[in-house]
């Protein structure tokens, strides 16, 4: 277990609405790896880790970032979902990412973390205000809360909100996904 030194996020019942079954949109998203990708066309099963903000090096974190609970902890939870990459495949699982961040901001992390998944770009918040994903406000721009959700043939097969700590966050999805797909519960 990790000791997570900023604030931890609370439920607040802003996801209660995100429940299986739901549908994704149909709405195409700029993917790192090129072209574009739709969550509602999305064939078998993929995990899209859904998190506000990820810094550069030499960039400042937005005001109050420290303070904001949930806010912290983008690029670990990142490179949680890279470093255990090979383990998700073997499950047949995808994985994605998606903020609101562009498709600028992310090719220089997916470049600099060497990624080998795509991070979709929703900067005009198409997917989130769709689906009413869980948003903050800080220095008068939106970010999206984190959020998890287990994706199968484009409908919504279970969701994690709130996410804490983000650095583990990759290990305890694919624990669950082992257990449960192995045993056939997921099936």
């Amino acid at each position: 277990m990790s000791v997570w030194p900023y604030p931890a996020p609370v439920d607040r019942g802003a996801a209660r609405h995100i429940v299986p079954g739901l549908a994704m949109p149909d709405i195409a998203l700029d993917a790192t790896t090129g072209g574009n990708v739709s969550l509602f066309r999305l064939s078998g099963r993929a995990i899209v880790f859904v998190y506000p903000w990820t810094g550069r090096p030499g960039l400042a974190n937005p005001p109050d970032w420290d303070l904001i609970p949930g806010a912290h902890g983008s690029t670990p939870e990142v490179e949680g979902f890279r470093d255990l990459y090979p383990n998700f495949q073997a499950l047949g699982v995808a994985v994605y990412g998606l903020s609101g961040q562009d498709r600028a901001h992310h090719g220089e992390l997916a470049a600099r973390l060497r990624l080998p998944f795509a991070l979709l770009s929703d900067p005009e918040r198409r997917v989130a205000d769709a689906l009413a994903l869980p948003q903050f406000e800080t220095g008068g721009v939106q970010y999206l809360e984190r959020l998890t959700l287990l994706v199968r043939d484009g409908r919504l097969e279970r969701a994690w909100y709130p996410v804490h700590p983000p650095d583990s966050h990759a290990r305890e999805i694919l624990a669950m996904l082992n257990e449960h797909i192995q045993d056939g519960r997921m099936a």
